[in-house]
C-alpha cells in the first residue's frame, strides 16, 4: 500500500490518500472502510444516451465519484473490495443521492474520509504501509490425498490451492495403483507450488503432515527437480522445513507455525508471533488461570486493575456496525498501551484469528493473578444454575 497523501485535523477527522498495490491491501482497506464514511474513487459507469434522431443508446464511461458508504463486501479468496453506497458530490453522468457500487482496483488511488479516525485505524495504514509487511511465509499442509498450498502473510492466510486425489488401499502383494496413484498427488502438489509460490519473496517453505508423508514428499520432489533439472526448486531447496501436522486440512497450520524448530526461522514475521500469544494464553489459562482471561467484561475488569501484560483482540471487533460498540474496543486498546501492556490485532482470516473468535475475539494475559475476577465469575455463574 502507498501513501499518498494524509490530511487528519486535531479532532481527528480528516482524509487519506491510498494506492493499493498487492492483493492482500485490499484486505487492509477492507478494514479501513466503515459504514459512514466517505469514498473517492475511479469507476465505470453504464450511462445512457439519447442521439438527435432520438434514439436511446447506453455506453461505459470512467469518472469519479465520492460515494457514503453503505454497505462493504470482500471475497477473502479473489481479494475483491466492492463498496456500495450514495453519490454526495456533483457528477455529470450520476445524479446526487444514485447508488453505485465501486470495486476498488488495484494501482488505482481512493481518497477515504471519516469524521473520526481512531487509533486502531491509523495503525493499520502505518503496518499497510511499510514494505516490510510481506507474504514471506508459505506452507503446503498434507496428508495422502490432500493437500492444502496456503501463503501466510502478515495479515491472512490465503488458501493458493487444494489438491485431491483417491489414493487406494495398499493390497497384500500388490501395491502399484497405490504407489501409482500416490506419484501422481506428489506431482499436481509440486506443480501448484510452482504456480503459486514465489521463491523471490517467500523466505521459507513448511511442509506439513502426519506420519512420513512430508519426508517421501520432499524426497520425490528433489529426485524429479534433478532428472527434470528444475533450477528453482534446486536453488531454494534450503527454504523447505519439515514439521510435523495432525492433518492435511488448512487449521492444522497452526501446529506448524507452532513448532519450536522453526520459530526461529519465522520469528520477524507477524503470524508467528500471533500463534505464540495465543500459545501462551492456552498455557496460561491451564497452569495460572487467575491471569488469563477472556470476554469483554473480564477483560475490561483486568485493565481497571492495570494487570494486561498482553492484549488478544480480533480485528474483526473493529468492523462492528454499531459506534460506541467499536469505540469501546478502541478505547481498550489504546487503555491498554498507556498503561505499557503489548496489544496484538489478530487478523480473523489467520487460523489464529479465528481460534481467538471462538474466545470471544478478546482475551488477555495478566501481568499478575486478579483472584477477585475469577471469584466473581464463579458467583454469578452459580446464581445462574
Amino acid at each position: 500500500m502507498k501513501l499518498v497523501r494524509k490530511d487528519i485535523e486535531k479532532d481527528n477527522a480528516g482524509q487519506v490518500t491510498l494506492v493499493p498495490e498487492e492483493p492482500e491491501d485490499m484486505w487492509h482497506t477492507y478494514n479501513l472502510v466503515q459504514v459512514g464514511d466517505s469514498l473517492r474513487a475511479s469507476t465505470i459507469r453504464k450511462v445512457q444516451t439519447e442521439s438527435s434522431t432520438g434514439s436511446v443508446g447506453s455506453n461505459r464511461v470512467r469518472t469519479t465519484l465520492t460515494l457514503c458508504v453503505e454497505a462493504i463486501d470482500f471475497d477473502s479468496q479473489a481479494c475483491q473490495l466492492r463498496v456500495k453506497g450514495t453519490n454526495i458530490q456533483e457528477n455529470e453522468y450520476v445524479k446526487m443521492g444514485a447508488y453505485h457500487t465501486i470495486e476498488l482496483e488495484p494501482n488505482r488511488q481512493f481518497t477515504l474520509a471519516k469524521k473520526q479516525w481512531d487509533s486502531v485505524v491509523l495503525e493499520r495504514i502505518e503496518q499497510a504501509c511499510d514494505p516490510a509487511w510481506s507474504a514471506d511465509v508459505a506452507a503446503v499442509v498434507m496428508q495422502e490425498g490432500l493437500a492444502h498450498i496456503c501463503l501466510v502473510t502478515p495479515s491472512m492466510t490465503l488458501t493458493r490451492a487444494k489438491v485431491e486425489v483417491n489414493i487406494p488401499r495398499k493390497r497384500k502383494g500388490n501395491c502399484s495403483q497405490h504407489d501409482r496413484a500416490l506419484e501422481r498427488f506428489y506431482e499436481q502438489v509440486v506443480q501448484a507450488i510452482q504456480r503459486h509460490i514465489h521463491f523471490d519473496v517467500v523466505k521459507c517453505v513448511l511442509v506439513a503432515s502426519p506420519g512420513f508423508v512430508r519426508e517421501q514428499f520432499c524426497d520425490y520432489m528433489f529426485q524429479q527437480a534433478v532428472k527434470t533439472d528444475n533450477k528453482v526448486l534446486l536453488e531454494n531447496r534450503s527454504k523447505f522445513l519439515q514439521v510435523h501436522a495432525s492433518s492435511g486440512h488448512k487449521y492444522s497450520l497452526k501446529e506448524a507455525l507452532c513448532d519450536p524448530t522453526i520459530a526461529s526461522r519465522l520469528s520477524d514475521t507477524k503470524a508467528a508471533g500471533e500463534v505464540k500469544a495465543l500459545d501462551d494464553f492456552y498455557k496460561m489459562l491451564q497452569h495460572e488461570p487467575d491471569r488469563a482471561f477472556y470476554g469483554l467484561k473480564q477483560v475490561e475488569k483486568a485493565n481497571e486493575a492495570m494487570a494486561i501484560d498482553t492484549l488478544l483482540i480480533s480485528d474483526e471487533l473493529f468492523r462492528h456496525q454499531d459506534v460506541a460498540t467499536r469505540s469501546r474496543y478502541v478505547r481498550l486498546v489504546d487503555s491498554v498501551k498507556e498503561n505499557a501492556g503489548t496489544v496484538r490485532i489478530f487478523s480473523s482470516l489467520h487460523v489464529s484469528g479465528e481460534q481467538l473468535s471462538q474466545l470471544t475475539g478478546v482475551a488477555a494475559i495478566l501481568r499478575f493473578p486478579v483472584p477477585e475476577l475469577s471469584d466473581q465469575e464463579d458467583d454469578s455463574s452459580s446464581e445462574e444454575d
